[in-house]
């Protein structure tokens, strides 16, 4: 253990690698809708490109679970940071929308195996009673740049146009395979070697992390309609606010949050974590129904960073503690699986409130989230409360 610190190099590179990884695909994912259209594709299958990288991201987690369990994770991740470099390299010199869906498609896959390669490689570089802290710096390199990449990417294409403003994206994914390459730990398997012979059964999913899964796809349901419609939705309503800076305050809030806590994600239970974010996230969800100035979107912002960002990287580490060790990277899949539902439909969600009721009841709609969210806890609670103490 002594090699082990939670501010390790190596540490520091994973997390900074995960940084540069998650700017490039994020920089990308607000262009690709408008750059597909620039290049002769229908409105249809415009979407359908920009769609197909969640589709791809389900199907491929359990499949980059596994093989995180089994091989190292510096493999893993060089060959996840080639195929989004590829992609994105791809997406700067295709001639048409075609191409464009199969360097999407490959952009997908490189993300989805350097998202749980990541994580797990994480986890492992630093005791296992410091995976929450390390998971919430994680999460809080992640969340920056989710708000930076698309702020800076809209911005840079209104200059530069469509192509030049995506070398950015390129070049941060380059940086990223470059960073892994100092990393010492390089991510061995691990797990006990007289089951070596067992390992090889395909599992879809860690099973002790399914109601991490769940609560992870509700919690992210009104995240990802926000995401989606904020802008349409202060729109239809006529709200004279600041829309663009709502991420931002997002991340701000979410920084400040992580480093305040971070000494209290591997001590305090999951449950005090649920409730305080569930409090959140119905607060939230009512501030953004009320919301008529600056004032009251940023406490909306604030309580989204409560609500969502806090409770995301508690569910994180909380997968990983509840799976055995050489399951690590398969706990990781299926957290992520449980994102990609929301992510997928929390849109959906959006679209189809708006089209069935007045844009008034957008979020108090949103509100069903809470009573599943209560119930998946109270079934699981003392398995989920215990996860903390059985490093």
């Amino acid at each position: 253990m002594a090699s082990k610190s939670v501010y390790s190099k190596d540490v520091i590179l994973v997390m900074a690698a995960s940084f540069f990884f998650m700017f490039s695909t994020m920089f990308v994912n607000p262009l690709i809708n408008g750059y597909a259209k620039s290049l002769g594709a229908s409105a249809a299958f415009a979407g359908f490109i920009v769609g197909i990288m969640s589709v791809a991201s389900m199907i491929l987690r359990p499949i980059a679970g596994n093989l995180t369990d089994r091989i190292t994770k510096y493999k893993l991740s060089c060959v996840g940071g080639v195929f989004i470099v590829l992609g994105v390299v791809g997406y700067i010199i295709t001639p048409n929308s075609g191409l464009l869906l199969l360097f999407r498609l490959m952009n997908g896959t490189g993300y989805v195996l350097c998202t749980v390669c990541m994580t797990t490689w994480l986890a492992e570089l630093v005791p296992r009673e410091h995976v929450g802290e390390a998971m919430g710096f994680y999460g809080l390199m992640n969340a920056l740049a989710m708000a930076m990449a698309p702020a800076v990417s809209i911005n840079i294409y209104k200059i530069f146009g469509y192509r030049e403003s995506i070398i950015l994206s390129a070049t941060s994914a380059v940086l990223m395979v470059v960073v892994i390459q100092f990393v010492g730990q390089k991510g061995e398997p691990e797990g006990d070697p007289e089951q070596k012979g067992k390992v090889h059964h395909f599992k879809i999913i860690q099973k002790d992390a399914l109601p991490i899964a769940a609560l992870t796809t509700l919690f992210a349901l009104p995240y990802f309609a926000t995401q989606a419609d904020i802008v349409t939705y202060v729109e239809q309503r006529h709200l004279h606010v600041a829309v663009s800076a709502y991420f931002l305050i997002y991340a701000v809030v979410l920084l400040v949050l992580r480093l305040i806590l971070r000494n209290l994600f591997d001590t305090v239970a999951f449950g005090p974590w649920l409730y305080i974010s569930t409090l959140a996230t119905v607060i939230y969800l009512i501030l953004l129904t009320v919301m008529d100035n600056n004032w009251l979107m940023a406490l909306a912002a604030a309580g989204m960073a409560v609500g969502y960002g806090i409770i995301y990287s508690v569910m994180q580490s909380t997968a990983l503690l509840l799976a055995p060790i050489s399951e690590s990277g398969l706990a990781s899949s299926t957290f992520y699986l449980g994102l990609d539902i929301g992510m997928a439909l929390g849109p959906m969600l959006g679209g189809l409130i708006d089209s069935i009721f007045p844009t008034v009841y957008f979020y108090p709609v949103m509100l069903v989230i809470i009573p599943p969210i209560l119930i998946i806890y109270f079934c699981n609670r003392r398995k989920l409360n215990g996860a903390i103490h059985n490093h």
